[in-house]
């Protein structure tokens, strides 16, 4: 009996609001004041997790844009990417890691993306081409370590990924390549419905060089039956598979909610990493929660969470280094540099006086108390 093949889903993309259509004329007419300054990037598949009688839903609020993103002016560039890049497409903060930013497209753009600037006209930023990287990454012997990011690495052609990968695999040294992507929670079907990708990944992930998928999952509700089978199959092609992302108002900003996403994850073999403190960036004001009350919640989360499911670390990628976020009393806010420019400042725990409207901090900088 021949093999009756399974049809492939076709996800569609959109890049125009007015294509959602569950939205009315008047909020289209207002979104657009958004869309006109900040790209908007969908797909049906992701919309259809919205409910769209909820308008507080969680995926809404990912990926729908909000009239409250025009109101803050904040800069595209808040970490000062710009001051790490050290050829096209290539950024080097920290000693041991390159970044590749090898493409300029994801399969959505979330609102408060931190380097929604790439998705604006006139970026320059991202590589298409990476021999220059490549190369780069080859006269730096202390490089061990590469992240392929962007955008998002997966929506590259598997033959141009896997061209990358082949060549980063050459270089002796690099033993991990860290692949960041949202493609599990925007579109699973990239990666169960290719079987070239999933060859690709488990040729080039080995005992002696590893790869790492870093998922970016922010609300169980991604946690969809099609992105269970996507991580499945990635821990199937021998990845590692680790899970971070931003604590998020109106989205995660809540222990009961955290601890779900991190439990699931965990059961499901992608390990919970980083919480992420939301960048200021330019148009993410309304997705930001104050350092204070995100650390309680983060750590409340915890009550609620097996032990595997809480080994995430709550930081925030500063311009000057990765911060962890260790404690809050009554007083004051204690901050590590868990990784640093400066390698110098890597494990200096430093106090400020409390402030629960601090966000960011440069928020904190005038109550610095001292170093620990």
């Amino acid at each position: 009996m021949a093999k009756i093949e399974s049809k492939k889903r076709t996800v569609k993309y959109i890049n125009c609001i007015d294509k959602v259509k569950n939205l009315t004329v008047n909020e289209l007419q207002a979104l657009k004041k958004v869309c006109n300054i900040y790209s908007f990037r969908a797909n049906d598949y992701y919309l259809n997790l919205i409910d769209w009688n909820n308008p507080n839903d969680p995926i809404k609020r990912i990926i729908i844009p909000n009239l409250s993103e025009i109101d803050d002016n904040g800069q595209l560039d808040a970490c000062n990417e710009k001051a790490i890049t050290v050829a096209p497409g290539v950024q080097h903060k920290y000693k041991h890691t390159a970044l590749l930013l090898c493409n300029e497209t994801c399969g959505g753009v979330c609102r408060y993306c931190f380097r929604k600037r790439l998705f604006m006209d006139n970026n320059s930023e991202v590589a298409v081409d990476t021999t220059i990287g490549i190369q780069y990454i080859k006269n730096h012997p202390e490089i061990t370590n590469v992240l392929l990011t962007g955008g998002d690495p997966l929506l590259l052609s598997t033959e141009r990924l896997e061209n990358i990968i082949k060549e980063l695999h050459k270089i002796e040294r690099v033993k991990i390549i860290r692949i960041g992507t949202k493609m599990t929670s925007f579109n699973p079907m990239r990666i169960t419905e290719d079987d070239a990708l999933l060859r690709t990944l488990r040729k080039y992930s080995t005992p002696e060089k590893r790869i790492y998928i870093m998922t970016h999952f922010d609300h169980p509700k991604e946690l969809t039956e099609e992105a269970i089978n996507a991580i499945q199959a990635l821990n199937d092609a021998g990845v590692t598979l680790c899970n971070q992302c931003p604590i998020l108002k109106g989205v995660n900003d809540d222990s009961n909610i955290l601890a779900e996403l991190y439990n699931e994850l965990a059961v499901n073999g992608c390990t919970p990493y980083y919480a992420f403190q939301c960048r200021p960036t330019a148009g993410n004001k309304p997705y930001a929660v104050p350092i204070t009350r995100a650390y309680f919640l983060f750590e409340e989360s915890k009550k609620y969470a097996s032990g595997t499911a809480i080994r995430a670390k709550y930081v925030m990628s500063h311009a000057s280094g990765k911060i962890e976020i260790i404690g809050v009393d009554d007083k004051h806010i204690y901050l590590k540099y868990h990784r640093a420019q400066n390698t110098d400042l890597i494990g200096k725990v430093f106090v400020y006086k409390r402030d629960d409207n601090a966000y960011w901090l440069d928020d904190l900088l005038p109550h610095k108390i001292n170093f620990v």
